[in-house]
């Protein structure tokens, strides 16, 4: 079987058991902080596992795209050593939501693997919990498989998505692989899973019954589910006959390519490891960067950055010195593009992507590999065994080297690496913590269990507020402290879930609404409504007057001019989107968005900055469609025909099998849940403020919208016509003018500096005349006006030589500042060791400051102007003790 039966088969099996077939979910987790990445097929249900989510199936069939690459599931380095480990693979799954558990779950796969797939039942062993009877008694009753091969196992058998989360015991089934491919096992009484390569694991069978909270507790879930995942790639090669995945049609086409591309032969044992390294280093690319990843050195990013740089490294090993890695795009797009088209549109952004990314690396990999060869023949000089964590830190700051790529290379060399030093230096170069991904939108792990409960006794909060602006509702809970409570008086903050909403939920880039929540005996104002998931709305408010307690009918009403003013936001940020894909090219996509009353944030995969030019055309693109007033068509449609129609999704969103769809004229349709105007007209005007860089790859546009940037235009041109008057100019000519006036300014400051420093100069006797002496050395320390740094440094440069010999200290004040300047004359630097740049040092610190320089000449500063005298009056004492030491 090829691989495309191999997946279309197990798709088939599941649906013809009444099991719904859903797309694979991006790999960026949609609304969940505890992951990076999407590692498992449950990861896109977890919400339904904790009871705060629901579908409109309850069995379901899948592929899901998975990386392994950091955290408690990281395969990185077992990586084109290991037959089975890789960065990117498929995930085969089949699920239960609450319906079927262990009984039938075991039967299907008994049926699927040994009927339809016909591996021989005798080759098939099973592993579980080491407390769970149940499983092994449905083993035996549901299928063949006789007690001894079931074997019983610790932590191996109990399945768990990270830290926190679903979790509970599982099932994996294994495939013998033979004692004529594994001739050691024969007579080994104990062989079975996990105990050699012989036995390979393929399918695990999760029954998730738990959640892991952040303390590590189990706390049981509202209802019982089953949770299948096959790893694709070991499946195949399992049905496809040979001993390792690289070897099967997942892989071949690509090896065979990069060693055509390198001219470099393959090879299955250790001289291919570099080809088998790019081979899945390129999968995991294309489809983290399709999905959204950009490389860069923060979260995800980084992540995705290293894998690129190590297959760079990978592709040396073939004396590949110029990027190549990006040319293999397209052959992993061939492969899988039908299987995951979201990535179709993408392919020239992310063959950019990469490309781009090559190449800055290899601006600077050669250096930094001569640096890094320079420190083990220095390791091996002096018998050493550890490259130092200053180094590494250098390698990665100056030269692009995550750490994990020096500790490889150092592996490869006999040596290690000085973790604890890196990150000590990592620490104390960043200023702020960086942070790994932005949490926002998901529920705390404290407030999952209560929000769990609302949804599982009152169901999901109906939303009306696309037609409704004032409803009646009635509270159906109210929360403080993750805890759900009886009542709240006033000034009291609590979030409140109502049965049904005109609230619209923070989500999609739009803020919350905001308004009031009245009833007889209580008023709230609601400063916000958060969507902690699709299902539920929640108000967060605070008690104005009077007590309000659950199942207390309430008048909501929201800000409507503050609503209608985000809808024309919302709307200008559809327009934007249009008018960047119409100036800039269809690669341009959605990386994130703000959308307020009266401005809008936009942010947007390109890879370059945006001319001035193209602003101007871009904003020309938008007000002209507000000028046509085309109107808004909204509709919802099944998610597949939307995509047909070419509506717009953007990765790391989640979209139900209903979808809906904002159109607007023939330019602008996208899948979107905001709230919009009814047609462009009522915009107004839109005005672009900014553009810039925020990302590797993601720049930034924000706006100003409607009545406010109507408001900012006639500021600015109040201003201008302000400036224009004063200068008694024309507008036009205001920029020549207001130039000649800045070179005016600056000549006479520059004349005014001069006369300072002739005024300094002609001091410069009284200065020597005030010497004191110290031991047998001349000292002339004073506080001088009317200087800066430079003046000063001049005034200590006479100084000096009208006192041949000596030492000369000043300071000068300069608003919130004070400089120091210090000159010691050359015989005193050669035969007495006065050095000028540890005066300076002492007597910056006692400003509040610190200065260094060197022995004849130094300069430092001060934060506290008002202990220059004092610091000054101390020259003579520190002269004094220099001479005795």
């Amino acid at each position: 079987m090829t691989s495309d039966e191999i997946r279309a088969s197990f798709l088939e099996y599941f649906r013809k058991n009444r099991h719904a077939i859903v797309p694979s979910a991006s790999l960026i987790p949609a609304g969940d902080p505890t992951l990076l990445f999407t590692n498992a097929g449950m990861n896109q249900f977890k919400d339904v596992f904790l009871g705060i989510g629901q579908r409109e199936y309850t069995r379901a069939v899948d592929t899901q795209k998975c990386l392994r690459v950091s955290g408690k599931h990281n395969d990185l380095e077992e990586v084109g050593y290991s037959p089975s480990h890789h960065t990117f693979f498929e995930m085969l799954g089949n699920w239960s939501f609450g319906d079927y558990y262990k009984q039938e779950a075991i039967a299907f796969a008994w049926e699927l693997v040994t009927e339809l797939w016909q591996i021989p039942k005798e080759r098939l062993w099973a592993t579980i919990y080491l407390e769970d009877d149940e499983t092994e008694k449905l083993w035996l009753q549901e299928t063949d498989l006789p007690l001894s091969r079931i074997r019983r196992c610790d932590k191996d058998n109990f399945w768990e998505m990270g830290e926190t989360g679903p979790c509970g015991p599982c099932s994996e089934l294994f495939v013998d692989m033979g004692v004529d491919a594994y001739p050691e096992t024969a007579n080994d009484p104990d062989a079975g899973p996990n105990t050699s390569d012989r036995f390979r694991e393929f399918w695990n069978l999760v029954f998730i019954q738990y959640n892991r909270n952040e303390d590590g507790t189990l706390e049981p879930l509202p209802a019982t589910h089953v949770d299948t995942g096959m790893g694709f790639e070991r499946i195949t090669s399992i049905l496809q006959g040979v001993d390792s995945n690289y070897k099967t049609d997942l892989f071949t086409p690509l090896l065979t390519t990069i060693a055509d591309m390198t001219d470099t032969a393959y090879f299955d044992d250790e001289r291919g490891l570099p080809h088998r390294v790019i081979a899945d280093h390129i999968r995991c690319l294309t489809f983290a960067i399709g999905d959204g990843v950009m490389p860069s050195n923060e979260g995800r990013g980084y992540v995705i950055r290293r894998i690129l740089r190590r297959a760079v490294l990978y592709g040396k090993k073939l004396e590949i010195n110029e990027a190549f890695i990006y040319r293999l795009v397209d052959n992993v797009i061939e492969l899988l593009g039908d299987v995951f088209p979201d990535v179709l549109p993408r392919r020239e952004f992310i063959t950019r992507t990469i490309q781009g990314e090559e190449h800055r690396f290899h601006q600077t990999i050669e250096r930094g590999l001569e640096l890094l060869d320079r420190s083990f023949d220095t390791l091996k000089e002096q018998n050493g065994t550890q490259v130092d964590g200053k180094r590494a830190f250098e390698l990665y700051d100056t030269f692009g080297f995550p750490l994990d790529l020096t500790q490889m290379l150092a592996r490869e060399r006999g040596f290690t690496v000085d973790d604890v030093g890196f990150e000590n230096s990592m620490e104390a170069q960043r200023s702020r913590g960086r942070a790994a991904w932005d949490a926002r939108g998901g529920a705390k792990d404290e407030e999952i269990s209560v929000y769990a409960e609302v949804l599982k006794e009152h169901g999901e909060t109906e939303f009306v507020g696309y037609t409704q602006n004032n409803i009646d509702a009635e509270i159906v809970a109210l929360i403080a402290d993750a805890e759900s409570v009886g009542s709240a008086q006033q000034g009291d903050e609590v979030f409140v879930l109502l049965n049904r909403t005109p609230f619209y939920g923070e989500s999609g880039g739009q803020v919350g609404d905001v308004g009031t929540l009245e009833s007889e005996n209580g008023r709230l104002a609601v400063e916000g409504t958060l969507k902690p998931s699709a299902d539920l709305v929640v108000h967060r408010c605070k008690v104005l007057e009077g007590e309000i307690t659950p199942y207390t009918a309430v008048q909501a009403q929201i800000d409507i001019e503050r609503r209608n003013a985000v809808a024309v936001s919302h709307t200008a940020t559809h327009l934007l989107h249009s008018g960047l894909r119409e100036v800039l090219g269809t690669h341009v996509a959605q990386a994130g968005s703000l959308v307020e009353a009266g401005r809008l944030r936009f942010d947007f995969s390109h890879y370059e900055s945006v001319s001035p030019e193209q602003l101007r055309d871009i904003e020309e693109f938008v007000n002209e469609k507000i000028r046509e007033n085309d109107a808004l068509s909204i509709s919802e449609m099944p998610l597949d025909d939307a995509k047909a129609k070419g509506a717009l999704a953007f990765f790391g969103d989640k979209y139900g099998d209903i979808v809906r769809v904002v159109q607007t004229g023939t330019y602008s349709a996208e899948l979107c849940g905001g709230t919009h105007v009814d047609a462009t007209g009522a915009l107004g005007f839109v005005k672009l403020m900014s553009e810039n860089s925020i990302a590797a790859g993601v720049r930034r546009v924000e706006a100003l919208t409607g009545t406010a940037a109507v408001a900012t235009v006639q500021e600015d041109t109040a201003l201008l016509t302000n400036v224009a008057n004063l200068l008694k100019t024309p507008k036009a000519a205001l920029p020549e003018r207001i130039e000649r006036l800045l070179q005016e300014q600056r000549d006479l400051e520059q004349q005014l500096q001069q006369l300072k420093s002739q005024y300094a100069l002609a001091n410069v006797g009284t200065l020597v005349e005030g010497a004191t002496l110290v031991e047998d050395v001349r000292v002339v320390a004073s506080l001088v006006t009317d200087a800066d740094r430079n003046g000063l440094r001049k005034l200590v440069d006479e100084l000096k030589t009208r006192l041949e010999s000596g030492v000369v200290a000043l300071a000068a004040v300069s608003g919130n500042e004070v400089a120091f300047v210090v000159g010691v004359t050359p015989d005193l630097v050669k035969n007495r060791d006065l050095h000028a740049g540890k005066i300076v040092s002492e007597l910056t610190q006692l400003a509040d400051g610190r200065g260094g320089g060197r022995p004849d000449l130094a300069q430092g500063g001060g934060k506290n102007p008002s202990k220059a005298n004092t610091a000054i009056a101390k020259t003579s004492e520190i002269v004094g003790q220099q001479l005795k030491t």
